[in-house]
């Protein structure tokens, strides 16, 4: 059992909120909570150890993720194996268009390839929208993010692992000139404060 740690006030509260997806984004990955508690608690011990300089940035939230995913992400590069979710199946499940003769026809490596080429941002709300099931507004709270910009990178990413694998465009015509309207108004505008603006909010 890992060793308690000694937290203050504010970043107690900090874990009680976020620990649950914390544990449940590292389980997806290392396949079982063993190896995500042990994972979380390392990224704990690193979240305490600059936790007064975190605390005077205003992106908090994005740094302490940023934390968990890298520990993770080392752990899994030591066991040398792709995440649990990828053998599970979960996202391929995700991809599968709605149109009852549309099947995805590729192999669990080509997706973790696929996977492994997204920017952080997409890999993970992949993982927490289609893995875990999260909504947009709960990851957008969870991750530090506009909820707008949670959206425009689960689109990003489905269009790229569709392209990646060869799949069939499960979009209709008019959704995806919608979709271009969209990023056009939103995207580029709100993605762009998000990234430059040290993680305030509108």
């Amino acid at each position: 059992m890992e060793t308690p740690l000694d937290l203050p006030l504010e970043a107690e509260a900090f874990y009680l909120t976020h620990q649950e997806m914390y544990h449940a984004y590292a389980q997806a990955q290392l396949g079982d909570r063993r190896s995500a508690e042990e994972a979380v608690h390392l990224a704990f011990v690193e979240i305490i150890d600059h936790w007064d300089e975190l605390l005077r940035e205003q992106n908090l939230g994005r740094r302490a993720w940023a934390i968990v995913r890298r520990t993770v992400s080392e752990q899994l590069e030591r066991q040398r194996r792709p995440a649990a979710f990828i053998l599970n199946g979960a996202v391929q499940q995700a991809l599968r268009a709605t149109r009852d003769q549309f099947r995805v026809m590729h192999s669990s490596m080509g997706l973790y390839a696929a996977m492994a080429e997204l920017p952080p941002r997409q890999f993970d709300v992949i993982v927490l929208r289609y893995v875990l099931g999260y909504s947009t507004r709960r990851i957008a709270w969870f991750m530090d993010l506009h909820e707008r910009t949670v959206d425009h990178h689960v689109r990003r990413a489905k269009e790229h692992l569709r392209v990646c694998l060869g799949l069939p465009d499960g979009l209709s015509k008019q959704d995806a000139e919608q979709d271009a309207r969209q990023d056009a108004r939103q995207d580029a505008r709100q993605v762009s404060q998000d990234e430059d603006n040290g993680g305030q909010r509108g």
